[in-house]
C-alpha cells in the first residue's frame, strides 16, 4: 500500500552516488613554491650551474688576462711618458746651464773689452813718464807711483777673470791673432813674419777681444 504523503522529502536509503563524494587532497609539499613568474631562483640556478662549467672558467681567465694586459699597457705608457719628461727637463737644463754660461762669458767678455782701452790709456802715460810697467824699482814720484799701482791692480784683476795680453813679435802672421796695418821688407825676417807690434792683443779664454796690430815683413 501507498504510504500518504506528509510533505517531508523522501530519504534515500541508499548509499552514496558513484562520482558524487568529497574530492581526495593529495599531500602537501613542504617546501615553498616559487611566485608564479619569479625566475631569480632559476637564474641563480642555472649561474651556478654556469660558474661551475667549463666554459665559465675559461671566460674569467680570459678576461683577467686581457685585464692584465691593458694594465701593463697603461704602466709601459705612463713609464714612457715620464722618461721622455726626464730626458726633456735634462736637456732644457743643460740648454739653460749653456746659455747661463755663454752669458756670462759675453758679459765679461763686453766688461773687459771696455777696460782694455783704460790700460791703454794708463800704458800710455807710464811711457810719457818714462816708466816701465815691469820695472821692479817704484817711481820716485808720488803720482807716477799711482798711475802704476793702478795699472798693476788692472792687469792683475782681468788676468784673474781670464783675460790675457799677447805681445806675437817675432812670430808668424795668423789673421785669426792679428791685424795687419802695413807690411814693410826686413832683413833677416822671412816673409809674413810680423817684425813689430803697434799695439798688443789681448784675448779671455782663447777667445779675441782685440787682435795685435802689427807690422808684417814682406
Amino acid at each position: 500500500m501507498r504510504r500518504p504523503d506528509d510533505g517531508s522529502p523522501e530519504r534515500s536509503t541508499a548509499g552514496p552516488v558513484a562520482g558524487e563524494g568529497p574530492p581526495a587532497h593529495p599531500p602537501e609539499d613542504p617546501r615553498p613554491t616559487p611566485p608564479a613568474g619569479d625566475s631569480s631562483v632559476e637564474d641563480a640556478q642555472s649561474s651556478g650551474a654556469e660558474a661551475g662549467s667549463p666554459d665559465a672558467a675559461q671566460e674569467v681567465e680570459e678576461d683577467f688576462d686581457a685585464l692584465l694586459a691593458d694594465t701593463k699597457h697603461e704602466r709601459d705608457e705612463y713609464l714612457e711618458l715620464a722618461q721622455r719628461t726626464r730626458a726633456d727637463f735634462e736637456n732644457y737644463r743643460k740648454r739653460m746651464t749653456a746659455e747661463i754660461q755663454a752669458a756670462a762669458r759675453r758679459g765679461k767678455a763686453g766688461l773687459a773689452g771696455e777696460l782694455i782701452g783704460v790700460i791703454d790709456n794708463l800704458e800710455r802715460a807710464l811711457a810719457a813718464a818714462g816708466i816701465e810697467p815691469s820695472a821692479e824699482a817704484p817711481p820716485e814720484e808720488p803720482l807716477a807711483q799711482g798711475i802704476l799701482l793702478t795699472y798693476r791692480e788692472l792687469t792683475a784683476v782681468l788676468e784673474q777673470a781670464g783675460v790675457e795680453s799677447y805681445d806675437p813679435a817675432g812670430e808668424k802672421f795668423d789673421p785669426a791673432w792679428h791685424e795687419a796695418l802695413q807690411t814693410r821688407p826686413a832683413d833677416g825676417a822671412e816673409p809674413g813674419t810680423v817684425v813689430e807690434v803697434l799695439q798688443k792683443g789681448f784675448r779671455l779664454d782663447g777667445q779675441v777681444l782685440r787682435a795685435a796690430r802689427v807690422v808684417v815683413s814682406e
